[in-house]
């Protein structure tokens, strides 16, 4: 009994082989992942087959005992039904056991071998499913075998005659054989727990890889695909991953090469290796083996392989990205899956580029918008103030002349989308100096600013078309006029504006009227759609939680008030 139990140990290292270079190829990885769950039934097919073959070299390696043959047929059959599922495990049981009655028509356990194996692979893959609390549990492996076995003894002992000879062959080949094919089923799912374990922690890298990769190449990439961002780009890939060479093309032109044989590869080229070329033409991946299929011209090139991905924006490809390796036939699994995901994660940030320059597009085109809002009547009525004051007081009206050149220059001059609010002050204060020169004693201002606050950055033309709202349909038809409070503050929430008057104020209705998307208003000369201009490109710049916000009653005034975050 001892010398059987180590005859079957010896051929369990022999399974232990096959399996560990079954594992090297991808059609049977994808049972350490559990896809097997999602795979068509040719592929299930296969893995039966394959287990199945297992078993049936597990007979012939086996040993003739009182009639009967030790052998570990169970532990390939099991193997299958634990990582394919009973199906798997059933089919691969049914060629084997098929095998075992025809090898040995007749023979004592003939018949009880061939219907336990199929049972084997069917109890292996509903217990396994059924009980294991982890992947890849040996323990609950090692039980498995057990079962599968002692059910094959009980068949030997049900179905097998003579029962003199039944009980002689269990009694000899009982024990070694349920102990060597559980410890091989136990054995063997733990080598497939090592070879999981050991791709999950390849898969990590890459990932973590990959995801470092797009955070460093963010900043360049949002600008838009260029040979300056390609070549930032190629160089931390470069970097990162150990390949050989990369390189990044549009459509017509190489835009950075990194690595070996840039002397073939020169940035500004326009002639696009045939493997580049065809993955831009059709939209997929290509994998280039060798250099022939890369298609360099030159023969001299040592570059051998290359896998070459296509950047897509808004689902049409804008260029190329290609990984080489020196030797050919050397683009693993591993650079598939990097090509790949960083391929979608650079689509993703030339897709989030352009939303960006689109968004600084609008908001550019908003500002144009408010530069163009010239009331008429303000023109008409300040230059009217000038000429009455050149009769009066020449100096003055010198004075507000300046102010005059100052704000149309601010207006109508291009003008950076953020300025310090210092800047957005010495606007204001050119129109507020005009209008008072008109209204004197009825329009006062008071400033309210906090000393830090000047320096922080504000989208340009915010304030004076605020101020002007409150001077035109706040203080101004009040009689006897009154006062404008601008206010600013910083604070740990960001800074805080405001625009107070203690005019005549409005109603809730025309609060709402003001900022709705879907009114355009048309009273006031055109203020409305300032106002509601300024609330769009507050919130297109800083959300909507960040655009105007309006409190007033009839008789009381109103506050117009609004929140720039500080790093913004």
């Amino acid at each position: 009994m001892v010398g059987l139990s180590l005859d079957l140990f010896e051929r369990l290292g022999i399974l232990a082989v096959l399996f560990f270079l079954m594992m090297r190829f991808e059609l049977f990885r994808r049972l350490l992942t559990g896809k097997v769950a999602t795979a068509g039934s040719r592929e299930k097919l296969f893995h039966a087959v394959y287990f199945g073959a297992a078993g049936i070299f597990a007979t012939y390696y086996g040993f003739p005992v009182h009639g009967a043959i030790a052998n570990l047929r169970t532990v390939p059959v099991a193997i299958g039904g634990i990582l394919g599922g009973p199906l798997v495990g059933l089919s691969a049981g049914i060629i084997a056991g098929a095998h075992r009655y025809f090898y040995d028509i007749g023979g004592v356990t003939s018949v009880s071998c061939a219907v336990a194996t199929p049972l084997a692979g069917v109890v292996a893959g509903l217990l396994y499913r059924r009980l294991h609390r982890r992947a890849f549990d040996s323990l609950m492996a090692f039980f498995i075998g057990i079962v599968a076995e002692s059910i094959k003894m009980g068949l030997i002992l049900l179905l097998a005659h003579p029962q003199e000879a039944a009980l002689s062959v269990v009694h000899a080949i009982g024990l070694p054989s349920i102990l060597s094919n559980a410890f091989g089923i136990a054995v063997l799912v733990e080598v497939l727990a090592s070879v999981a374990r050991e791709q999950e922690r390849a898969m990590a890298q890459q990932a973590q890889t990959t995801l470092n990769i797009a955070f460093r190449t963010l900043p360049h990439l949002r600008h838009g695909l260029n040979r300056d961002s390609a070549m930032e780009a190629s160089h931390i890939i470069r970097e990162m991953t150990g390949l050989d060479a990369v390189s990044i093309s549009s459509e017509n032109e190489i835009l950075a090469h990194e690595g070996m044989d840039g002397d073939q590869h020169t940035p500004g080229g326009h002639s696009l290796p045939p493997a580049a070329r065809r993955a831009f033409e059709t939209g997929t991946v290509v994998i280039a083996p060798t250099k022939d299929a890369i298609g360099c011209a030159s023969l001299v090139g040592r570059l051998g392989s290359a896998i070459v991905v296509p950047l897509k924006k808004w689902d049409k490809t804008v260029g190329v990205m290609e990984l080489y390796r020196q030797k050919e036939h050397a683009i693993s699994r591993l650079d598939v899956e990097l090509a790949n995901g960083l391929a979608h994660l650079f689509s993703n940030q030339l897709e989030l580029g352009e939303i960006e320059l689109q968004r600084k597009l609008v908001a550019e085109a908003e500002i144009k918008a408010l530069q163009a809002q010239i009331n008429p009547h303000f023109l008409f009525n300040a230059i009217s103030t000038i000429i009455s004051y050149t009769r009066t007081d020449p100096q003055t009206a010198s004075c507000l002349l300046v102010k005059l050149a100052e704000f149309f220059r601010k207006n109508i001059s291009p003008t950076a989308n953020k300025v310090p609010l210092s800047v957005e002050l010495e606007h204001c204060e050119a129109y507020i100096a005009i209008e008072k020169a008109r209204f004197e004693e009825r329009l006062s201002i008071v400033y309210e600013i906090d000393d830090e606050a000047l320096s922080c950055n504000v989208p340009s033309l915010i304030l004076q078309p605020l101020v002007e709202n409150g001077v035109r349909h706040g203080i101004l038809p009040k009689e006897g006029g009154g006062v404008i409070h601008i206010g600013a503050r910083r604070g740990t929430g960001g800074l805080l504006i405001s625009i107070r008057d203690n005019g005549v104020g409005m109603s809730r209705e025309r609060i709402r009227s003001l900022l709705s998307e879907a009114v355009v208003p048309h009273e006031g000369g055109g203020l409305g759609l300032a106002l509601r201009n300024v609330n769009s490109r507050l919130a297109t710049l800083y959300g909507k939680e960040n655009g105007l916000k309006i409190e007033s009653e009839p008789g009381e005034g109103t506050t117009v008030y609004f929140r720039v975050p500080v790093n913004a």
